[in-house]
């Protein structure tokens, strides 16, 4: 089950800056800044798409999948719009969060209806706004924003980071991901609390502690190593 819902933002203290996080925000800074103006897909080398496909809840196959869903979406929209407007394309698990920004409502439905019509797409969160589109200092507050967000996850020790998609949108925080109720709440509420975010929209795919015990990775029944030596490998970190 696939929920969108919107938590404003709330002024408390800023949360704490540790090496971990500021070199990780300054990663995510690089990424973004080098596809601000693209919806196309960030391509890993080997390891480290191996890495971040291993602690995604989906499975190999459908985030392979989301990105040819975006690539295509994109496609459309161009064929659609012709090149109008200012919109970013983000695929979870078949759900497609459309951001940014058109011209005139008739575009904002014509954008949601070509990318509906594409191959697999199971639904169309539309959160496109009529109006002039943002300015690059806004985009770039907004990898900024997004960089503070995925530290925030990475520093918290109830939140596995990587099982969440971060869009930042005028100061608008988006969450994607495949979590419980528990996880969507304590995600929202450590987003809402940054400096800068104005609202959280949660567009999660809400399953039981079950469903998600099923999900994570097997631990074997004793601790003992190999006979290599080497130790078994423990569930991902944050």
């Amino acid at each position: 089950m696939t929920r969108s819902t919107t938590l404003p933002s709330s002024a408390r203290r800023a949360p704490r800056r540790t090496p971990q996080r500021l070199a990780l925000a300054g990663l995510v800074i690089a990424l973004g800044t080098a596809t601000l103006s693209a919806c196309a897909p960030l391509m890993l080398g080997g390891a480290a798409a191996g890495a971040f496909m291993a602690t995604d809840r989906r499975t190999s196959g459908m985030q392979v999948e989301d990105k040819s869903i975006q690539i295509k979406a994109s496609n459309r929209l161009s064929d659609a719009l012709g090149g109008r407007g200012h919109i970013n394309v983000n695929a979870y698990n078949r759900t497609v969060l459309l951001t940014g920004e058109v011209d005139t409502e008739a575009d904002r439905v014509n954008a949601e209806q070509a990318v509906a019509r594409v191959e697999n797409v199971v639904k169309v969160v539309n959160q496109l706004l009529v109006g002039p589109a943002s300015s690059l200092s806004t985009r770039s507050s907004d990898v900024l924003l997004a960089g503070k967000v995925r530290a925030t996850f990475v520093d918290a020790r109830d939140l596995m980071s990587n099982a969440f998609d971060i869009v930042v949108e005028r100061g608008e925080v988006y969450l994607m991901g495949i979590v419980t109720e528990r996880e969507a709440n304590r995600a929202a509420e450590l987003a809402s609390s940054i400096p800068g975010v104005l609202k959280v929209v949660k567009v999660f795919e809400v399953i039981s502690e079950d469903e998600l015990a099923n999900k994570l990775p097997r631990q074997p029944a004793n601790g003992g190593a190999s006979s290599s030596g080497t130790s078994p490998s423990s569930a991902p970190n944050n």
